[in-house]
């Protein structure tokens, strides 16, 4: 995120949101069709989720909101149905005056196998913009940009459809220990990462007390995995999925994302504790 060391911005927000968007999303093994059975989400259900910043200097302060909506109708693209998700970011007033972040993120994906058909992303960070789009052709293995058209693995998501499709995944057999390797296109390019299952735990936040996951993501540089700004995810562990935090590590202090509101969702939440 540019220079701001807040980092609110597409570089260091997307370690934050992707991470968020795309949890545990296996690599290997897709074939060139497959039906997904979702049982985690529809068209309606939203997100919205409070940024923070912490440090010795600054203490705890709000920075911003996110949020994440599928849009209650279905969208035509290129002669296709799919479900529509936005993702935005920004700043909040405060923060503006230093560093504006006004962020954009959409996918289109088909219902069945949750394989993306596009993607854009339009950002304005400080006095940056730029915007950018990419196409998916799934049974070709191939992603198209307005530059290039790069090969990729099948069925290789994009950030936001990421997540939407690891919420399908049953967890209930997965143990502490366990780690999933992850494909998503960003940017003009394909990267893997592999995320750490470190186990159940019950997480207070402002919304009350959940059942949790905890997962914790690596990048792969080279061929060594490392973790360069260590993040941590919870989800709930129930049906839903839902995303309650992401907190992550910076240069200087710590950003954090927290579920503050939601709603549409597909499933009783089971997860909470009274």
């Amino acid at each position: 995120m540019a220079s701001f060391s807040f980092s609110f911005g597409d570089n260091h927000l997307l370690r934050l949101c992707s991470w968020l968007f795309m949890f545990l999303l296996p690599v290997a093994g897709f074939a060139s069709d497959r039906q997904v059975d979702n049982g985690a989400f529809q068209k309606g259900e939203r997100f919205v989720f409070r940024a923070m910043y912490h440090s010795r200097f600054t203490g705890n302060v709000t920075a911003g909101d996110a949020s994440l909506t599928i849009m209650p109708e279905t969208v035509t693209v290129d002669g296709e149905p799919t479900m529509k998700i936005v993702g935005r970011a920004n700043t909040n007033n405060f923060f503006s005056m230093f560093f504006k972040v006004e962020n954009e993120y959409v996918s289109w994906f088909h219902e069945e196998d949750l394989a993306p058909v596009r993607f854009h992303k339009n950002i304005r960070e400080g006095r940056s913009r730029r915007n950018a789009d990419a196409r998916f052709d799934s049974d070709k293995g191939l992603v198209y940009s307005r530059d290039t058209v790069i090969e990729s693995p099948a069925f290789v998501q994009d950030i936001i459809s990421a997540y939407y499709f690891a919420r399908t995944f049953d967890m209930e057999s997965a143990r502490p220990g366990d780690s999933f390797e992850v494909t998503f296109y960003h940017g003009g390019k394909v990267y893997v990462s592999r995320i750490l299952f470190e186990g159940r735990e019950q997480l207070t936040t402002e919304l009350g007390t959940f059942n949790t996951l905890r997962f914790k993501p690596e990048v792969l540089e080279g061929k060594v995995f490392s973790q360069p700004y260590p993040m941590t995810l919870w989800v709930s562990d129930d049906e839903n999925k839902m995303p309650i935090r992401a907190e992550s590590g910076l240069v200087v202090g710590r950003a954090r994302l927290d579920l503050v509101q939601f709603g549409g969702l597909r499933n009783m939440i089971t997860s909470f504790v009274p």
